[in-house]
């Protein structure tokens, strides 16, 4: 959706995972999408009819969330099996392993740099990963529950986590503290990131609702009840005037920031959308 100037289109459809598809990821240049799925494989998809599409296996369990990185060069991968993978997306599908994790990985993201993985686990963690050294930094574990989702902000000094004891919070990366977190008391957050400013955080919640939160004043921006469901993900347009949210109530919806209002709402499938 460049700038909205069209009403969104359905441009192709992909087949080929043999279960759910758990997660979706754009590479930079557009031409090409990751997939994970309960399929326990990873498939990356090439925009151009024409050209096929590669699946990669490895992990022993559901994959949970993909990414690529920054550059396009790689992507990482967070599996049931406890798992980080870091793949090369070509032929060879190589993938190195990372271990630290001791519960499901649920999420998995790169920093604006490429330098860095932040990871959440059921294991009620977060863990922060470096990715040229392919190895283990730190820990942030505060949690007292499932941690659902982990991000980096825009410049990589912050990390906003979500988890199942019904707290977002703010992460300082280089001293490792928490400094603030946001209580949700309706159902626990799904999915968080930050808006491309850096300024705000958005969160999806199991009580349908998408809440945007100021992290400077720590206060409620907005709050929108348009899904009749659970809302499993969100994202920000680059532009950071619109989010798109996906939901169990089978719809993608697209919330106009500036305004304050739902925009579209894009159906098109038949069952949850991850």
């Amino acid at each position: 959706v460049s700038a909205l100037q069209e009403d969104p289109t359905l441009e192709r459809h992909f087949k080929g995972h043999r279960d759910t598809i758990t997660s979706v990821d754009f590479n930079s240049n557009m031409k090409q999408i990751v997939t994970g799925s309960m399929d326990s494989c990873l498939m990356v998809w090439n925009m151009k009819a024409q050209m096929r599409a590669y699946r990669f296996v490895g992990h022993k369990d559901a994959v949970m969330a993909v990414q690529f990185s920054p550059s396009g060069h790689l992507v990482a991968s967070a599996s049931r099996d406890k798992t980080v993978r870091l793949w090369v997306p070509s032929v060879k599908g190589e993938s190195t392993v990372f271990k630290a994790h001791t519960g499901t990985v649920r999420c998995v993201n790169f920093s604006s740099d490429g330098q860095s993985l932040v990871t959440a686990s059921d294991d009620k963690t977060v863990k922060v990963w470096t990715v040229h050294r392919q190895k283990f930094l730190f820990s942030l574990s505060q949690h007292i529950n499932w941690v659902r989702c982990a991000k980096f902000s825009p410049d990589g000094r912050l990390i906003v986590s979500a988890s199942d004891d019904k707290t977002i919070k703010i992460w300082d990366k280089t001293s490792r503290e928490c400094i603030h977190s946001f209580y949700e008391h309706g159902g626990y957050v799904n999915y968080t990131d930050f808006h491309p400013s850096g300024t705000c955080i958005a969160a999806a919640s199991t009580d349908n609702t998408v809440k945007v939160w100021d992290i400077r004043t720590n206060k409620l921006l907005q709050h929108y009840q348009v899904h009749s469901a659970v809302v499993n993900g969100l994202s920000f347009h680059p532009s950071g005037n619109y989010l798109i949210t996906a939901s169990n109530d089978s719809t993608l919806k697209i919330l106009d920031l500036l305004e304050g209002r739902l925009l579209y709402t894009l159906h098109g499938h038949q069952v949850t959308i991850q």
